[in-house]
């Protein structure tokens, strides 16, 4: 089938930039993203660039390019289904909060929404795309929702995973390692398979394009997020190991990173990652293992999460005592709340857990970060239901910039590696702050050596 209208339900990191690229290198396919939260879609549509919901480098010049000629973004679910041939389900897949599974397994409920309304108003065939990241055989539960409506549509169901790094997402897609399409064996699931192949060869090599079956796809995309987040835990690991020894963590990483077995790649030590996908993937992973009763392996693969919190509460824990075992009153600088730079995307940041960790030692904490505004601040916390909204409020200001922040500040704690951190004027910064003046780098992005000849007591992760 050749594919000339195509739909993605859901407006988010994924579905928006994937669509807007597949528009912009597709320009005879008609591209509708849609979504029932209206003000993200006004976001989208909005002629002020800086209003877009998500930042991205590169992204809006891609939008501002396509949007109106073959791009559009709509609340119109409904239509935009009806019109496609192929339909992308690009909606959120949280961990359960609640029953079977609370806290590893993948909420499917807006996936199955998205099936159901999708079976409610086809009237002709349709591939549906699984772009969500979902446990393995989500597609057969998809496709039994879609089947069994008794109107004669007929469906073939695909798992086409995202493996984009947020930050450079429009990289990722313009130049992507590998484009993964699943999908059934019999001849229709291969012809889907090739619709979907056809689409994205406008502009990937075709050796980039890779095939397997459904199952294959689904748990490709679980096990990529696990084995990268599996390094970052493994560097932070051995940070904790090279502060007690005296190694200095940054020149074991690039020892053992000129390996060519091993690679530098994600061997940054870190205050630890965030993301809306590492977390979300292993933890999906565990459960998965676990249901299958295979116990020793989801616990290999829970250890990378144990890790990783562990590595945010020895860096709150480290400020703490630090500073004299007592931050009550006094005034903590954050640099960053997103979870890596290049982003707005603040999900399962280790900010928030600091800074959670922090309000619980009575700390007042001063942000500032380029992307992020006040208002997500507030919910992150309010999210974790710690404490009562108000005493958030009380304990968590922004500011316009990075000099505000540390104004009268006992500390600041780097928590994002935004690049223009290096270039500010720390010597202004140190007179500002009250003395001693301490530097807490999770993210090792700032030179310790010219800090401390500055004055900053300067404390790193792993050396």
């Amino acid at each position: 089938m050749k594919i000339t209208n195509i739909c993605c339900i859901g407006a988010g990191y994924v579905g928006g930039p994937t669509m807007a690229v597949i528009a912009q290198k597709c320009p005879n396919i008609k591209v509708t993203v849609v979504d029932v939260n209206e003000n993200r879609i006004n976001a989208w549509n909005s002629s002020n660039e800086e209003e877009l919901p998500i930042y991205e480098p590169g992204l809006a010049e891609v939008v501002k390019e396509a949007r109106g000629r073959n791009l559009f973004f709509s609340t119109n679910v409904e239509q935009a289904i009806d019109e496609a041939e192929m339909i992308f389900i690009s909606v959120n897949t949280p961990t359960k909060t609640y029953g079977a599974g609370k806290g590893m397994a993948a909420d499917l409920k807006y996936i199955e929404l998205c099936a159901r309304q999708i079976a409610k108003v086809a009237k002709t065939d349709k591939i549906v795309v699984e772009k969500s990241t979902l446990p393995v055989r989500t597609a057969s539960a998809i496709k039994e929702i879609l089947t069994n409506t008794g109107n004669g549509v007929r469906y073939q169901i695909l798992s086409n995973p995202e493996f984009l790094a947020e930050g450079t997402a429009v990289v990722d897609l313009f130049n992507p390692d590998r484009v993964l399409i699943g999908g059934d064996t019999t001849p229709e699931g291969q012809n889907a398979i090739q619709s979907l192949v056809d689409v994205y060869a406008n502009w990937v090599p075709k050796e980039r394009i890779l095939t397997t079956n459904i199952w294959s796809s689904e748990l490709s995309k679980l096990t990529a997020n696990a084995f990268l987040a599996q390094r970052v835990s493994s560097i932070n690991a051995l940070s904790e190991l090279c502060e007690k020894t005296g190694a200095d963590v940054n020149e074991v990483a690039k020892a053992i990173g000129m390996d060519s077995r091993i690679g530098p790649k994600f061997l940054k030590a870190s205050v630890g990652f965030g993301g809306s996908c590492f977390q979300k993937d292993i933890l999906n992973l565990v459960y998965i293992a676990k249901s299958f009763g295979l116990n020793e392996v989801a616990d290999y693969w829970e250890q990378v999460i144990i890790m990783n919190d562990h590595q945010k509460r020895r860096f709150s824990k480290n400020i703490v005592s630090t500073l004299y075992n007592t931050i009550s009153g006094k005034k903590i600088a954050f640099f960053g709340w997103a979870f890596k730079k290049d982003t707005n995307d603040t999900r399962e940041s280790a900010a928030i857990y600091v800074a959670d960790d922090l309000i619980n030692e009575q700390a007042s904490i001063s942000v500032y970060d380029p992307k992020v505004s006040h208002e997500q601040i507030l919910f992150d916390l309010n999210y974790l239901e710690t404490r009562k909204e108000a005493q958030n409020s009380k304990y968590i200001t922004s500011n316009e910039n990075a000099y505000e922040a540390c104004k009268d500040a006992h500390a600041i704690a780097i928590l994002t590696e935004w690049d223009e951190f290096k270039e500010y004027d720390w010597q202004k910064i140190y007179d500002s702050m009250l003395k001693p003046a301490f530097v807490f780098d999770g993210r090792n992005v700032l030179d310790g050596e010219k800090l401390r000849k500055i004055g900053f007591h300067y404390q790193g992760i792993g050396s």
